[in-house]
């Protein structure tokens, strides 16, 4: 009976399961579900302490940040270190050499690191332009795909140091500097040939990512400790008073914020100092104080990114804050094929499974024990400078720029001034009829009624350097001077620089002149801003006196340099 019973139960459960089988709709003939009854797929959860991901968007940052610097570098090169630039880089080349003794080699190689030494001079402004089309599109292709090898990066890294070596005045400022340790740095990211964004026999580096942190930590600490040792306001909290209305390209915000409530102007010194002071220690206390610290970081320069256009550097400070996070902590900005394969080989590396290493492989580890004992070396003399009482920014201690100091706003200028070149067709300059039209530059403050502009991360460099212009003396920046003759001769590389030219069309100006003003904001609200003014200004007097061609031949001359090209027609 018992084995009757069970073979008729065992029926009934077989006849069950195929009316249900019956009645259940059809699917695929592979068996899988439709959409309408498939599961979702669990979140995939990434393990801590790995950096593959890391190491995706630290690539990807950097070819974006030396983009934009090459694109820069290609709209703007020929006209300010071109062949008729404002200081061709071909006659800085030719000093240099003379300087090494009349030779290129070594020592003209490690003076001035730059691979224009071993290029055809007399084609100089095709060498630039190609120099930054080949490095534009080399980080073109790493933005993209998100993948590179070691040769890409040191080539990017090579490229454009051939161009701030000869850049001169008009690539002095910190963040080439920084751009270069960022680039230098992003080498060791990658694998030494393959393209792959994620190699598994190439584990991203622990020393690499550390060498990013030290340099965030060192960009903080010199920015913070300038401002301390340096201008009187940054202790007694007053800076920010001045720094909207007097940095040196507003944006429409700096308008704004200009006005803010002056407890919310003491709120931002303090939490500038918190953020460049403090906050980097976080880096040294574990993961989550770690990440507390680039998230710091990170908004802090967003904040700043929205309240002026300081070129690239505040995009390129964020580069070394984002290896604070690991692949856990980043995986958000990841779609799931990305998370499932990392994890697999977060698996595949934790079970003792990973790929066998390749001789490429075993040399790119030794290369990073290098690069911690070199970053180390080097580290010396820029913390012993971080520690003196005598702290200098923005400085390197090597030819090749590899670690730097950093540092920004140690001092504020507590007013705005501005340099306007002005133009005349008078045949006397002095005449009480003489019309003066004015040159307008693509971002500096000019024509009071225009709006503040947003460029950032692009960067105008004849704008910035205007800025400096304004509080030295024409004699101290005689370059002031030359930009002055080209106008004159209506020079087309030079107006390629200024956004208006009151004299497009027509007959060049006979004289021009430098005007110097004071610029304040108007008031929101205010007369001056019903009148659509951002600005208000009042002149100072004179910054050089009207010039003209003739008078110019002399001064050129003594410099070495070209005199501008006479227009034609003219008496």
């Amino acid at each position: 009976m018992a084995s009757v019973g069970d073979s008729s139960v065992r029926r009934r459960r077989l006849d069950q399961r195929r009316t249900e089988a019956d009645t259940e709709p059809s699917g695929p003939e592979d068996g899988t579900r439709t959409g309408g009854d498939s599961e979702e797929e669990p979140p995939v959860t990434l393990r801590t302490g790995s950096f593959w991901l890391t190491r995706l968007v630290l690539l990807r940052a950097t070819a974006f940040i030396y983009l934009v610097a090459f694109v820069v570098a290609f709209t703007q090169n020929k006209q300010l270190i071109g062949e008729r630039g404002l200081m061709p880089c071909k006659d800085y080349l030719n000093s240099v050499k003379r300087y090494v003794g009349g030779k290129i080699g070594a020592a003209a190689l490690a003076y001035t690191p730059s691979v224009l030494w071993l290029m055809d001079w007399s084609h100089m402004d095709a060498n630039l332009d190609g120099i930054a089309a080949v490095g534009a599109g080399l980080a073109g292709f790493v933005l993209l795909t998100g993948t590179a090898n070691m040769l890409i990066m040191v080539c990017l890294w090579g490229l454009y140091h051939s161009l701030v070596s000869v850049g001169q005045l008009w690539y002095s400022f910190g963040w080439e500097s920084q751009l270069l340790e960022t680039g230098f740095l992003s080498i060791f990211l990658c694998p030494l040939w393959r393209l792959e964004r994620l190699p598994p026999q190439t584990p991203p580096s622990s020393i690499n990512i550390w060498t990013f942190r030290w340099l965030i930590v060192r960009i903080m600490l010199g920015a913070g400790l300038i401002k301390i040792r340096g201008d009187r306001c940054w202790r007694d909290l007053s800076c920010m008073d001045f720094h909207y209305e007097t940095q040196p390209v507003p944006s429409p915000l700096s308008y704004y914020l200009h006005r803010s409530p002056w407890w919310f102007h003491r709120f931002e010194v303090l939490s500038n100092h918190f953020i460049e002071l403090v906050a980097p220690f976080f880096t040294f206390l574990g993961r989550r104080m770690c990440m507390l610290n680039g998230a710091l970081q990170i908004l802090f320069q967003v904040a700043l990114i929205l309240s002026g256009n300081l070129s690239f550097l505040n995009w390129l400070t964020i580069v070394p804050s984002l290896a604070c996070f690991d692949d856990a902590s980043l995986s958000f900005l990841f779609g799931s094929g990305t998370k499932r394969k990392v994890l697999q080989i977060q698996q595949e590396h934790a079970a003792g499974r990973a790929p066998k290493p390749s001789a490429g492989t075993l040399a790119r580890r030794a290369l990073n024990v290098s690069l911690a004992v070199l970053i180390g070396y080097l580290s010396v003399p820029v913390v012993t400078n971080l520690l003196s009482s005598r702290q200098v920014m923005n400085t390197s201690f090597d030819p090749l720029r590899i670690v730097n100091t950093y540092g920004a706003f140690g001092s504020i200028t507590k007013e705005r001034t501005e340099v306007v070149f002005q133009g005349t067709l008078s045949a006397d300059p002095a005449a009480p009829d003489a019309v003066w039209e004015e040159y307008q530059f693509p971002c500096k403050p000019g024509d009071v009624r225009r709006r503040p502009c947003v460029i950032t991360p692009y960067h105008y460099r004849l704008d910035w350097l205007m800025w400096f212009a304004a509080f030295q003396t024409y004699e101290q920046s005689e370059w002031v001077i030359h930009i002055a003759g080209r106008l004159l001769a209506n020079d087309s590389a030079v107006l390629s620089l200024v956004q208006h030219n009151p004299f497009q069309g027509r007959e060049p100006p006979r004289w021009v002149r430098g005007e110097h003003f004071i610029y304040r904001f108007s008031r929101p609200g205010g007369a001056g801003a019903a009148q659509g003014k951002w600005w208000v200004r009042k002149r100072i007097g004179a910054y050089f006196p009207p010039v003209d061609l003739d008078g110019l031949r002399s001064y050129f001359q003594s410099r070495n340099w070209p005199h501008p090209h006479v227009p034609t027609g003219r008496n």
